[in-house]
């Protein structure tokens, strides 16, 4: 890339920094920064103001039209409007830009409708956990009775209240949409003999925020593609359009603008669908560009800790941490990795930093509730993975080691409601569809665990663990040849653990496919010698080699398998000597012939 393709991207994240952060839009201007940052440098010369002022041409057009004049009426209120915002008076800012100035300024309309969306937003999340307190009281209360009165309490109805929004909120939010509507309808319609000023990229956005919000998901992803036409600089934008895609190939049929934020949102894409490999191949190829994003090397760590490199993983993971010793954020996935490759001490000391940095954040709590499943101590784990949802009830990897947590103790029914909720937060989670699968096999409904386990491979067409799962249901329902396809799946994508390769053997021995049986039963000897693995399996494998071999007269291979079985005690060492005496007996008569 040349510098001044550089230097326009550096102008350009300035500006969008700028426009994102006038709006509260905080976790996009984070972004931006951070990408800013990660930007390999570049000598600004004076020849830079005119790339700068080529580059933001359509932003700087944005500002123009959206933006109030300095020092007018409507630039005042937005300044103090926007103070209230920053402090998360969000009433009080929406109060301050009343339609006199928010009717000819896009920016000051956005900053009151945005104000008012979370302010409907934070009290919806206050009422939850308002009605779910008196829930628990009530349902208490009930308890009680019917421990007194069980007879006449088992034939009354329980009066708990439901969890619904306040009417006073869902007024609000519906004249909102309306508002919304309505300009977007009659800014687009041609029948309409009152001009009316379109919505800006940025109203754009919030309008497909509030269709999100209506369900209205196809209009919704339609509405976001037109912001991010007119205004590519917005990653909330992109970030908002990856969670309404359903499916891969959908996201590659979207008309996307021809912008370097692109492959940053295709990179995104990949790793959600589980596409790592595709995912991993971009951001390398970002690196070259952005050589010191945070965001890109943990977006890699990520990637290789879902391709279960977790010796990559971990690397990038401390490399991070040295960058940013006091960084929280995706942390939790670094935890994963150590508890998996059971590092303790390594694991008691991150959550010890963590406690340290904050003590009350969601991913301190995943830490910590990680270091204690690690300890085997599972009521504490769920402790602290309950203390992650309250901060956040969203939080998608607490409800899936929550749910984890429960199926250790048993407690299955625990463990489906938090799989479920984690599947609502995100369809595309396939640790939680893996999850429910595992619990369904507890309750021995091999059908329902089919289903669970078919949606994790679809997920996951590459994990052999998916393919074995499945393969396990349909041999419980005696579905022999779809679970030797399964397992050969499971085979095909390099099973470490070599369950599918044993299982094959097997199987192929019970449908007396008795070839297939001795290949597979060979590459499980040839595994087990290497890894000096000794055991029934070893015994199961030579026998039903030498017997293979003496059907086909391979005596002199049999004889081998035979020699080795009689290094072992029990009845396949006395099958062993019988096969070793036919094949003396059958060589005799072959040299007396």
């Amino acid at each position: 890339m040349t510098t001044n393709n550089i230097t326009s991207i550096k102008f350009e994240l300035i500006q969008s920094i700028q426009d994102l952060s006038q709006r509260g839009l905080f976790i996009g201007s984070k972004w931006a920064s951070e990408q800013l940052n990660g930007l390999i440098s570049s000598n600004s010369t004076t020849e830079d103001v005119n790339t700068m002022s080529t580059v933001t041409s359509y932003q700087q057009t944005l500002n123009q039209k959206s933006n109030p004049v300095l020092g007018s009426d409507n630039h005042i209120k937005y300044l103090l409007a926007k103070n209230y915002f920053d402090l998360k008076e969000y009433r009080r800012c929406a109060d301050i830009l009343s339609s006199e100035y928010t009717s000819t300024c896009q920016l000051n309309l956005f900053l009151r409708s945005y104000a008012l969306y979370l302010a409907i937003e934070k009290r919806k999340e206050e009422e939850i956990i308002e009605n779910a307190s008196l829930i628990n009281e009530q349902q208490q209360k009930i308890n009680e009775q019917q421990a007194q009165q069980a007879q006449q309490q088992s034939q009354q109805p329980s009066n708990i209240p439901q969890l619904k929004l306040d009417q006073q909120q869902s007024q609000e939010f519906n004249d909102l949409f309306k508002v919304y509507n309505n300009r977007y309808l009659n800014s687009n319609s041609s029948s309409n003999s009152v001009t009316v000023e379109p919505l800006d990229a940025f109203n754009l956005y919030l309008y497909a925020l509030l269709l999100k919000k209506q369900n209205n998901f196809l209009k919704s992803k339609q509405v976001l593609l037109q912001s991010i036409q007119l205004y590519p600089g917005n990653w909330s934008a992109w970030y908002d359009l990856a969670s309404l895609c359903t499916d891969y190939d959908q996201v590659m049929k979207l008309v996307l603008p021809n912008h370097f934020i692109k492959d940053f949102f295709l990179a995104h894409v990949s790793l959600e669908f589980q596409k790592n490999n595709e995912a991993l191949q971009i951001y390398q190829s970002l690196s070259k560009v952005f050589s010191a994003s945070t965001y890109i090397l943990s977006q890699t760590a990520i990637g290789n800790y879902n391709l279960r490199a977790f010796d990559t993983g971990e690397e990038l993971f401390e490399k991070l941490m040295e960058i940013e010793p006091n960084r929280l954020e995706n942390i939790d996935i670094y935890s994963n990795i150590l508890y998996v490759r059971d590092k303790k001490a390594a694991l008691s000391m991150l959550a010890h930093k963590a406690m340290n940095i904050e003590k009350y954040c969601p991913e301190t709590c995943c830490i910590i509730g990680n270091y204690y499943s690690l300890k085997s101590e599972h009521e504490k784990a769920i402790l602290y993975f309950q203390r992650a949802l309250k901060l956040n009830d969203k939080y998608l990897s607490a409800w899936t080691l929550i749910g984890h947590e429960f199926l250790e103790i048993k407690n299955v029914p625990s463990a489906i409601r938090a799989y479920r909720k984690a599947v609502d937060i995100n369809p595309r989670d396939y640790r939680a569809w893996y999850g429910l699968g595992q619990t369904y096999v507890l309750l021995k409904l091999p059908l329902y665990s089919l289903h669970y386990f078919k949606k994790a491979t679809t997920l996951r067409p590459y994990d052999p663990r998916m393919w074995c799962a499945t393969a396990g249901c349909y041999e419980h329902i005696d579905k022999l040849p779809e679970a030797i396809k399964c397992y050969e799946r499971a085979e095909e994508n390099f099973d470490h653990e070599r369950v599918a390769q044993a299982k094959l053997a097997k199987l192929y021995q019970e449908i007396q496919n008795y070839d297939k049986a001795a290949y597979y039963y060979k590459k499980n000897l040839q595994h087990y010698d290497s890894e000096k693995i000794d055991g029934q399996e070893v015994i199961d494998a030579l026998l039903y080699l030498a017997n293979h071999c003496r059907n086909t007269n391979k005596l002199s291979q049999s004889e081998k398998y035979c020699l080795r079985l009689l290094d072992y005690a029990g009845p396949e060492k006395e099958e062993a000597k019988s096969i070793l005496r036919e094949i003396h007996n059958k060589s005799k008569s072959i040299n007396n012939f």
